[in-house]
């Protein structure tokens, strides 16, 4: 323990006593306490005075605790309301008394935002005043001089404390860090200190980059592989610490190997043996039950294993079988005590339980890194092989970890909807991680991996079966386990049946197991019946066709029946998978009550159930798409009433909503639903100021379901009930829902109702009059970007089907739209105002070079024209734009703009490619100091190499065997012809037919981007080869390369 005396002057005397005011009861007595304090604060010395009182030991500790959380609170002149820091102060009060744990998590975020905001004026988040050179060194100080204090919680937020102040002075201001850590951790007479170091260290090293992880490791490792190897000195706690650092270090060396592969070796090479021999020793021991310090030991060992295979698998490989024994032993061991602890519930698994730096503990942790470690190395091609041989252990013994834990029993028995959650999330559990290994094993193993699965899932039945006619009351859950091991791997072992490389049988196994349970009591065994369900699902193409219907017929009766939810969750999943494929005249007679059943169902779910039940109710309709006009009176009221009462859920309203769309698609539908809604919109629209938050956007989303390829009829019909209230919200309203889902809604009005929009109010200049308004107020620059995110999708409608309207306002809508782009704060709203210039240059093809002089014609704030402002946007975008169409669309466009040859093109420089940064791996830091750095191009190089890189990125698609999704094909010439006859087609002027119009505008799906681009490249080459020569000689090798290869077809 560090011996220093903290000297109690006057002042300190004071600071105590308004600390100790602070807890007082009497609400004046702290009010004045918190205003003194809160003066203080503005004082120079306040952060190193309060650092004294948290560093005097022989203060009690709660005093100690407070002026910490002061410190993380108020700080250094952090300025703060007197209200604010009561809040702040009573929370912790609560916490400190009642809530430790978490009162130490939120006092390690205080003290973080403390150190952001004030101590680091290059940091983003700083606030003046800046804490002084002088104050800084004494907090440091002191904070160093406490690392060894005997109180874990305070030496944990000292370290904490150090941390963040390291990641700011370490090295350059704190040279003497990590030297006093070193001196600490090999004071063996003062484990408090060894204890304080390796958690600073342990936090530490999650930042650490790769300047000084290889001058640390050599210094540091032989330190903590003393440690690590001498359990008879260090407790397991200390050992644990000094891994997760071995951890963090292997992490970071792991990312370095592929800039400095020589130099992490050399670094690797020495260590691998003595460390692999250490991991061998803690894993050879059998797991201990209701242990968590083992599991945790344990826990770090296989998180060091997994860096090292994962980052020097040829290093580590001569080593590696050293390993193999204690790990199998390890993982033997590891199922008794889950099965005891987690499974059977006889022994204390220490779930949701964390130590005191918040590192979580439980079994299950412990288990699911466990897998991890295994799924590593089965995809390791090095070292995959030296579990081959016992591939059917492994799957046998991986089984068994899926079964459902006594704690999932009693949580999805009482809560059907973590019970849906649980099953439809990738949730951080043993069943999850079980079933990736499994999954893996099938992957890198290939057929033998798949035999290697059916024989455990049938030595894992018939032992179920063995324990079911002895009548064990767990019998059914490893029944469950194989069926749950099967489902997952339905797509590979499906794939496998197919492919006729090998016999798996598993339709006739499945068969086999669920024909078994037939007759169970569901209300018995809940969980295995819903199991049966899903797997029946997962498998109907392989399972024969009385088995199939047997269980759909079934599914559809515990829909009705009074059965526990699982069994429902089960049946519902089953249908909604099942009806999809079933025969039409197999299904009809039951589909009536069925709808009956599932109208009943959606009153009494809820949240995920509901989600689940939805889902099935819309395949029944497509299934019964006969019935529509007879099921319509049934379903929809329901489904209205369920919208409107989860409106402030949005993924239940799109569920919602998609089910009305799928019965507004049904034959005869479509008019009777429309009646059904509108009077229920149309009331909630014209008081949208008295409705309830999200009801006024959730009824205009509801409103362009229903416009969405609608008669015109239905469209004019909509269009009396709403458009008014519509165009009223996109102008009045400051909601961003409200006013995107208007804006949408517009669009689908345009879209729908085309030119008679204007006529149908009898004004035709009032209604184009309005809709331009509501055009200029999503345009609006002063106007939040939320609020225009789809103003994009509005416009290019006006364009497309208002053409003669639209075409006098040409000039002050690109005026618009570059206003809005340059001050739109969302990428999303750039790249959606970039298609609409990409579809003008089409529309004004073939006369480009027109579209280009309106440009230049129109200033842009800060650039020398429009033009230049948005050929310096569009080419930095472009990489960034998402989605097919709109890459085909701007991709092309840009062409069109290069093709035209305008002389404005060769007078604007662009930004071109980043500058490669100095020898290393950028960390945070070093981007702080030397932000990116890019070189300036001409326009005509850089829009040559972003069609260039599209054509890369297409020809990698077909190397990589990615054909259903790639627009790269084998250039013919008559496909050539076609795609530019299509392209050619885009230039039409603003008296086109709208028809015609929205013909162009799916054009755009069926052109070929490669054919395109190689025509555009040939033709290129030739018509302007001297310009083409010129670029082409500063593009990468990989873009010359992709041209070359186009122009020699």
């Amino acid at each position: 323990m560090a011996n220093f005396n903290i000297v109690v002057d006057e002042d300190q005397q004071w600071l105590l006593n308004c600390l100790s005011a602070t807890l007082d009861p009497n609400h004046e007595v702290r009010s004045f306490a918190e205003a003194s304090l809160n003066q203080a604060s503005l004082q120079p010395g306040f952060g190193s005075a309060l650092s004294k009182v948290a560093a005097n030991r022989e203060l009690p500790l709660g005093l100690r605790q407070i002026s910490f959380f002061i410190i993380m609170g108020l700080g250094s002149c952090l300025f703060i309301s007197a209200i604010v820091f009561f809040a702040l102060f009573f929370v912790f009060i609560v916490l400190f008394f009642y809530k430790e744990n978490v009162k130490q998590m939120r006092a390690a975020v205080l003290l973080k935002q403390f150190i952001k905001k004030h101590w680091h004026e290059a940091e983003e988040a700083f606030e003046h005043p800046a804490v002084s050179s002088d104050e800084k060194a004494v907090v440091r100080r002191l904070l160093l001089l406490s690392l060894d204090d005997s109180h874990r919680k305070i030496c944990t937020a000292i370290s904490m404390a150090v941390a963040s102040i390291a990641a700011y002075d370490w090295p350059e201001v704190w040279p003497d860090l990590l030297p006093y850590l070193m001196k600490l951790i090999n004071d063996q007479t003062n484990m408090n200190g060894v204890h304080g170091a390796l958690r600073c260290l342990a936090l530490l090293s999650v930042d650490l980059d790769d300047t000084v992880v290889p001058t640390l490791v050599p210094a540091l490792f032989p330190c903590l592989l003393k440690i690590v190897s001498s359990p008879e000195m260090y407790d397991k706690y200390l050992r644990t610490k000094a891994l997760s650092i071995v951890y963090s270090c292997i992490s970071m060396l792991g990312v370095m190997s592929g800039v400095y592969k020589t130099e992490t070796s050399a670094l690797i090479v020495p260590m691998v043996k003595p460390w692999m021999d250490q991991f061998s020793k803690i894993l050879n021991h059998p797991l201990q039950s209701e242990d968590p310090d083992d599991w945790s030991i344990r826990t770090e060992v296989l998180k060091c294993l997994n860096q090292f295979v994962q980052n020097f698998p040829s290093l580590i490989e001569s080593e590696f079988m050293i390993i193999v024994g204690p790990l199998w032993q390890t993982f033997m061991t590891s199922l008794g005590v889950y099965v005891r602890s987690s499974i059977e519930g006889t022994e204390d698994p220490f779930d949701g339980r964390y130590d005191s730096d918040g590192a979580e503990k439980s079994l299950d942790s412990f288990v699911v890194q466990l897998f991890e470690f295994l799924l590593t190395i089965v995809g390791s091609a090095k070292l995959v092989k030296v579990i081959m041989n016992n591939v059917e252990e492994l799957t046998y013994y991986t089984i068994a970890f899926l079964q459902i834990t006594e704690q999932q029993v009693h949580t999805w028995s009482m809560d059907a909807n973590q019970f849906v959650a649980d099953e439809d999330d990738v949730t951080y559990s043993c069943r999850v991680s079980g079933a990736l290994l499994l999954e893996e094993v099938v992957n890198s193993c290939g057929t033998e991996g798949i035999s290697a699965i059916i024989v455990a899932a049938k030595k894992r039945f018939s032992e179920s079966q063995r324990e079911k006619d002895a009548g064990s009351p767990i019998w059914w859950r490893i029944r469950e386990a194989t069926l749950f091991a099967l489902a997952s791997l339905s797509e590979q072992l499906l794939e496998a049946e197919d492919s006729e490389l090998t016999r798996v049988g598993s339709g006739n196994l499945l068969e086999q197991i669920i024909t078994e349970d037939i007759g169970l009591d569901v209300h018995q065994y809940p969980f295995l019946y819903s199991r049966i369900f899903s797997s029946v699902a997962k498998f109907s193409s392989v399972i024969s066709h009385g088995v199939l219907e047997h269980f759909l017929y079934a599914a559809i009766k515990a829909i009705s029946m009074d059965v526990p939810p699982p069994v429902k969750v089960g049946a519902c999943r089953a249908l909604s998978e099942l009806l999809p494929e079933t025969n039409k005249v197999i299904i009809h007679p039951h589909l009536m009550s069925l709808f009956q059943s599932l109208s009943d169902l959606l009153n009494q779910a809820s949240d995920e159930t509901l989600h689940l039940v939805l889902e099935t109710l819309q395949e029944a309709i497509k299934a019964g798409y006969e019935l529509s006009a007879s099921i319509e009176p049934i379903i929809s009221p329901v489904v209205l009433n369920m919208w409107a009462s989860h409106i402030s859920d949005p993924f239940i309203c799109i569920d919602a909503i998609e089910v009305m769309e799928t019965l507004k698609n049904a034959p005869g539908c479509i008019r009777p639903l429309v009646s059904r809604v509108l009077p229920y919109v149309w009331s909630v629209l014209n008081k949208p100021q008295q409705q309830p938050d999200g009801l006024v956007a959730g009824s205009v989303d509801l409103v362009t379901m229903l416009l969405k390829n609608a008669p015109i009829d239905v469209v004019k019909t909509v269009y009396d009930a709403c458009f008014d209230t519509v165009i009223q919200i996109v102008l009045q309203s400051d909601d961003h829902s409200e006013m995107q889902n208007a804006t949408e809604c517009l669009a689908a009005f345009v879209s729908g109702g085309r030119q008679d929009v204007l006529a149908w109010s009898g004004d035709l200049e009032n209604t184009m009059r309005r809709l331009l308004d509501a055009a200029s107020r999503l345009l609006d620059p002063d106007l939040d970007s939320s609020g225009s995110l789809f103003v994009g999708s509005y416009i290019l409608q006006l364009i497309l089907h208002l053409p003669s309207q639209m075409a006098p306002h040409i000039r002050d809508l690109v005026a618009a739209l570059i206003r809005r782009m340059q001050s739109a704060q969302i990428a999303g709203l750039r790249s959606s105002l970039l298609l609409i210039f990409a579809r003008l240059v089409h529309l004004s093809a073939p006369k480009v070079e027109q579209f280009i002089d309106l440009l230049v014609t129109i200033p842009a704030e800060g650039y020398d024209n429009s033009f230049v402002y948005l050929m310096s946007e569009w080419t930095q975008q472009q990489g960034e734009i998402q989605g097919a169409y709109q890459i085909k669309v701007t991709t092309t466009a840009l062409a069109l703009l290069l093709s035209s040859r305008h002389a404005e093109l060769a007078k604007i420089n662009v930004q071109g490619y980043l500058f490669q940064s100095a020898a290393g791996i950028t960390t945070r830091s070093k981007a702080k100091l030397t932000p990116d750095q890019w070189t300036v191009v001409p326009l005509p190089a850089k829009i040559m190499a972003l069609l260039a890189d599209a054509l890369v990125e297409i020809q990698e698609q077909v190397v990589a065997g990615d054909n259903q999704d790639s627009d790269w094909e084998e250039v013919e010439a008559d496909n050539v012809e076609l795609d530019k006859d299509l392209m050619y087609s885009a230039g039409v002027t603003s008296s086109g037919r709208p028809s015609h119009l929205e013909a162009i505008a799916k054009a755009f799906n069926k052109i070929n981007l490669a054919n395109y681009l190689a025509e555009f490249f040939v033709n290129f080459s030739q018509s302007e080869r001297q310009m083409f020569d010129h670029i082409f000689q500063s593009l990468t090798q990989d873009q010359r390369n992709a041209i070359q290869m186009v122009r020699a077809l």
